[in-house]
């Protein structure tokens, strides 16, 4: 497979993502809203999706490009010994449920990562999120899985392909950093 291959279905990935803009304004919008509240945002997914779980939280709270108060969020994929415990004393398959319990309020958003939107972990975190009054949303890939359904908003990358979804993930989750950046300037 050549580079340029690879590139040409990023580009196809990407061009997809403008029918996404109306969605992905009014979730900056209703994020921007509850960080306002005093209320934070709960990241969450598996292998490279709990990665940029990570990454996301990390540029809420440390900063994307411009100097700002930090933005309350949290991974929920950083604790090992809590996912290593429920995992083993409990099921992998609800390891975010209990750090939701634990941390989440309502008027929180729990936005769970899942390429296929079929992990159950992912799937248990975003019913627990609803059921604590948590509003939810899902990065998924195409067709948005069993998430698309299930999440009180769902963000389908248009495409299968696993590397593609997480880069529109990390792309979609990026611009999100820039809006916050950008609103955090007007309100100040």
């Amino acid at each position: 497979m050549s580079f340029k291959s690879t590139l040409i279905r990023h580009q196809t990935m990407i061009e997809g993502l403008f029918a996404l803009e109306p969605q992905l304004v009014q979730l900056v919008k209703r994020i921007a809203q509850s960080l306002a509240n005093g209320n934070k945002v709960l990241f969450f997914g598996n292998g490279g999706s709990a990665s940029d779980a990570q990454h996301l939280a990390a540029e809420f709270v440390v900063r994307y490009h411009k100097e700002r108060k930090p933005l309350a969020a949290i991974a929920l994929t950083t604790d090992t010994s809590i996912i290593t415990a429920h995992g083993n004393d409990f099921s992998f398959d609800t390891i975010f449920d209990r750090q939701i319990q634990a941390l989440a309020k309502p008027g929180d958003i729990a936005i769970g990562l899942s390429t296929s939107g079929n992990s159950a972990n992912v799937i248990n975190g975003i019913k627990t999120a609803q059921n604590n009054d948590v509003w939810t949303c899902a990065f998924t890939g195409d067709s948005g899985g069993q998430l698309k359904a299930l999440a009180d908003e769902c963000i389908c990358v248009p495409d299968r392909e696993t590397a593609r979804i997480q880069e529109g993930h990390i792309l979609i989750g990026h611009w999100l950093c820039e809006a916050l950046d950008e609103a955090e300037q007007t309100d100040s």
